[in-house]
C-alpha cells in the first residue's frame, strides 16, 4: 500500500505543479502540437500538406522564442521561416508537381 501512496501523491504533487504554473500548461500543449506536426510532415503522402505542416512546426518554434522572452527571434522566425520559406516550398510544390489530386492520377 505504501507503493501506491507514494505514487499517488506523486501525481497529486505534479498537478499541483502544472496547475500552479500555466507558462508550464502552455508550453506542454505546444510542445505537443509541434511534435504532432513534426511527425505529419514526414509521413503525410501529399508533399503540400508536409509544407503546410512544416509551417505549424515553425509558428510553435516562433511562439516558444516568445515564451523564452526574445521577441526578436519570434518575429524574425515568423517572417523567415513560416512567411518565406514555407510559402516558397509551398508554392514550388504546387508548380512543379503535375498531379495534385490523386483523382487526377486515376483519369488517365
Amino acid at each position: 500500500m505504501g507503493l501506491i501512496s507514494d505514487v499517488w501523491y506523486t501525481v497529486v504533487d505534479f498537478a499541483n505543479y502544472v496547475w500552479s504554473n500555466p507558462d508550464f500548461c502552455a508550453f506542454l500543449v505546444l510542445a505537443a502540437i509541434a511534435i504532432a506536426a513534426s511527425v505529419y510532415v514526414v509521413v503525410d503522402r501529399l508533399p503540400v500538406h508536409s509544407a503546410f505542416y512544416l509551417s505549424l512546426v515553425f509558428v510553435c518554434v516562433a511562439v516558444t522564442y516568445f515564451f523564452l522572452e526574445a521577441e526578436f527571434l519570434g518575429v524574425i522566425q515568423l517572417l523567415v521561416y513560416v512567411g518565406a520559406i514555407t510559402i516558397l516550398f509551398a508554392f514550388s510544390i504546387m508548380l512543379t508537381r503535375k498531379y495534385i489530386n490523386e483523382e487526377d492520377i486515376n483519369d488517365e
